[in-house]
């Protein structure tokens, strides 16, 4: 099931993404960022493609973009933060 989460201070305006679970450890999938910088939210979309969502989020959260208090790869770690 693809879930949409509303991104807020970034480039971006949302992500869709699904999670499967995989012997009881929730895996992320398809992550789709609708609008931002094009190519390196495809490059993010592709590396956590098939991690535990515990690791991306370990890896991400916490993420800047220059002088705002988050980023794109932040949104995505809050975003899964919900699942």
């Amino acid at each position: 099931m693809m879930m949409t989460y509303k991104t807020t201070g970034t480039c971006s305006r949302e992500i869709n993404f699904d999670v499967e679970e995989i012997n009881g450890v929730k895996v992320l999938r398809n992550v789709q960022f609708v609008g931002g910088c094009n190519g390196n939210l495809k490059g993010i979309g592709a590396l956590v493609e098939g991690m535990p969502v515990d690791e991306v989020i370990r890896r991400l959260e916490g993420t800047t973009c220059g002088s705002k208090g988050t980023s794109c790869p932040d949104q995505l770690a809050n975003a899964l933060k919900n699942v």
